[in-house]
């Protein structure tokens, strides 16, 4: 490329004249120039000459100057002409004085919290309108933030980044370090790429005008590149409330990162909550003072001063005037006077008299200034004692009142606003600044916090309470599970209701606020129907049961006096509370209990009798010798007989 001062003073297209240099690159030189046609001046970027004969960047550069030149935004940077020299393409820009975000970090300024939240809105707003026409510039960086002269962002080179990338001109090693420190992870992986490119590289940006360095960044471009890929934005205590908005910006994965829309009204609402920023400090780069405009002329130095009387024509100092306005225009003679002067008394006689006059006049002007003096004293409190102004930036009202009060200032309270980091009644502004020295009497205005903005609560229904506190957290809020309660119509394990302040399921609440949600633990205890009787069969009982939400399980016994097949209790009992959807055990009765006749043969009598005894029967009598020995029994020996039945003996 032609070393950039030998391009000063030519005329690109018949139209630009180069009058200075502003900076120069890699791929471009950029020049301060004066469009001859509007009289106004332009920043001119020319490429890089070997650009020229590279048919795949000129298709591509002649293309992306026509959609860039048609975008109009106030924070996107106006392109006005294009074209191409013997030197290569160029493109005419908008000239802006203010410098870039570039300037301000190298001289070691970094941005407030409002400043940055105040210029990321700007920036992402801009980009979301280059976005919403399918524009992406791949290559945001604080030196393509420019500013104008009253702190304007505008975002520059849209376009180019893309037309360099097809372009078979490789820019020298390590030329794409720059770029690297915020090139997104997509970028990184050769991934197509669309506009949340471009808001992974605006938090990195951010992420450095507040804490002044750059994420990711190693020793090398490709340990650089690598560093960031599936890596979330490391915390830093100075992103302080940007911290959670940059980390979305910054997802490692495009699909969970904003886009520029949602970026800008994130960044647009912390801006509203934070205090009003300072202006941010600007101080453009230094460059070669530009030519006047065609049609301009600077005043000759003749026409800035008085011509000097002729020689030999000398006004004549006061006192020495015979009249108002005569000029003594002759010679002094040898008597003291000067030819062609009135007729008078010496020339030296007057001038002490009239010396004397002006003493006494002098004498009355300085008793009479003397006097007003100290009549303006008085007014002016010029001898009323003064005090610097303290610091009430962090205090209460009411310590503020108190440290107004001591050096006798009056305290004045401004319409509060909101904060996100600065509690309620505490001050987050005074004027005038603090160490300013102001006398007793002065009046102090401080801005009271109103605390922390509303914000929208999300719609948390049918999630757990993991689920919603994840969500929340997207919203700047916290979520706090309380203790569940039952449920007849929600799930167990998910939300029943949500409050803030008592108020149910509320539609907004605090920033930062925390919401409480209450758990469905599920149905509530039942109590086991009392309406089964001793009357029922097992399958009306589990009918019963089911209609309350409980199960069934039989069970059988036998009973005297309850017939077989009917229930004959529950297990836990009728009226008893159990969990919604337990199992109750139901017995059925098998009707009277049994017994098997034992075996007594070869058994007395006596004996005999007192086994069937034991067995649960009764003895009705002996069939044969009552002292024989038992042959056998009637109902016969293993005969299943209701317990208590009446067996006879046989005997021989």
């Amino acid at each position: 490329m032609p070393l950039i001062s030998d391009s000063i003073g030519r005329v690109l297209g018949k139209r630009y004249r180069l009058l200075s240099a502003l900076g120069t690159g890699a791929s471009a030189h950029v020049f301060l120039a004066e469009d001859v046609s509007l009289q106004r001046h332009v920043a001119v970027k020319v490429l890089q000459p070997g650009l020229a004969s590279d048919e795949a960047f000129l298709k591509r550069f002649r293309a992306e100057a026509r959609s860039v030149a048609s975008l109009n935004h106030p924070h996107v940077l106006r392109v006005f002409d294009w074209g191409e020299d013997t030197d290569g393409p160029y493109l005419v820009l908008e000239y802006l004085g203010g410098g870039s975000l570039r300037d301000l970090l190298d001289r070691g300024d970094r941005l407030s919290h409002s400043q940055a939240a105040h210029l990321g809105t700007e920036v992402a707003q801009g980009l979301a309108y280059a976005h919403a026409r399918g524009l992406v510039h791949r290559d945001i960086k604080p030196a393509n933030l420019l500013f104008d002269e009253e702190g304007r962002v505008r975002v520059a080179d849209f376009g180019v980044a893309r037309a360099l990338a097809e372009a078979a001109y490789t820019e020298p090693a390590g030329a794409m370090v720059g770029t690297a420190r915020y090139i997104s992870p997509e970028s990184a992986e050769g991934k197509p790429l669309d506009g949340r490119a471009d808001v992974y590289s605006l938090a990195l940006v951010l992420y450095e005008a507040l804490s002044g360095t750059v994420p990711f960044v190693s020793d090398t471009t490709q340990g650089t590149i690598m560093a960031r890929i599936g890596s979330p934005l490391p915390p830093h205590e100075a992103l302080g409330p940007l911290d959670d908005v940059l980390a979305r910006a910054a997802a490692p994965e495009a699909s969970a990162r904003l886009d520029a829309a949602g970026f800008a009204a994130r960044l647009g609402a912390l801006a509203s909550a934070l205090p009003t920023p300072e202006p941010l400090a600007l101080h453009p780069p230094d460059h070669v003072a530009p030519a006047p405009l065609n049609g301009f002329r600077a005043p000759a130095v003749s026409e800035l001063t008085q011509v000097s009387p002729p020689a030999g024509k000398v006004k004549a100092p006061v006192g020495t005037k015979s009249g108002p306005g005569e000029i003594f225009d002759a010679e002094p003679t040898a008597s003291g006077r000067r030819t062609g002067a009135p007729d008078g008394p010496p020339i030296v006689v007057r001038r002490r008299s009239r010396r004397k006059m002006w003493w006494i006049i002098g004498a009355v002007v300085l008793a009479l200034a003397l006097a007003a003096g100290a009549v303006l004293a008085v007014h002016d409190k010029l001898f009323t004692p003064s005090h610097p102004v303290p610091t009430l930036t962090g205090l209460t009202l009411d310590q503020a009142r108190t440290a107004a009060g001591k050096d006798h200032f009056t305290l004045v309270v401004q319409k509060g606003v909101r904060s996100i980091t600065v509690g309620v009644g505490v001050i987050v502004g005074q004027t005038p600044k603090v160490g300013k020295v102001l006398k007793e009497g002065a009046t102090l205005s401080v801005v009271p916090s109103l605390g922390p903005p509303a914000v929208a609560v999300p719609s948390i229904a049918g999630m757990t309470c993991g689920q919603a506190v994840v969500t929340l957290k997207t919203a700047h809020l916290q979520g706090d599970c309380v203790t569940g309660q039952f449920s007849d119509t929600v799930q167990n394990g998910l939300l029943i209701s949500w409050s803030y302040n008592g108020q149910q399921n509320p539609t907004r609440a605090p920033y930062g606020s925390t919401i409480d949600m209450v758990p469905s633990t599920g149905h509530g205890p039942v109590p086991v129907p009392t309406s089964i009787s001793q009357s029922d069969t097992y399958n009306d009982a589990l009918v019963l049961l089911q209609a309350v939400g409980l199960t069934g399980k039989e069970a059988y016994a036998p009973n005297n006096t309850i017939p077989q097949g009917d229930v004959i209790s529950l297990s836990p009992p009728s009226s008893t509370l159990v969990p919604y959807g337990s199992t109750v055990t139901v017995t059925v009765s098998t009707g009277p209990p049994t017994v098997q006749v034992p075996n007594v043969i070869g058994e007395t009598v006596s004996q005999a009798t007192t086994t069937l005894e034991n067995a649960g029967l009764n003895v009705a009598g002996v069939q044969g010798n009552p002292n024989g020995t038992a042959m056998g029994t009637d109902p016969p020996t293993n005969a299943t007989v209701p317990t208590g039945s009446s067996v006879t003996i046989l005997t021989h």
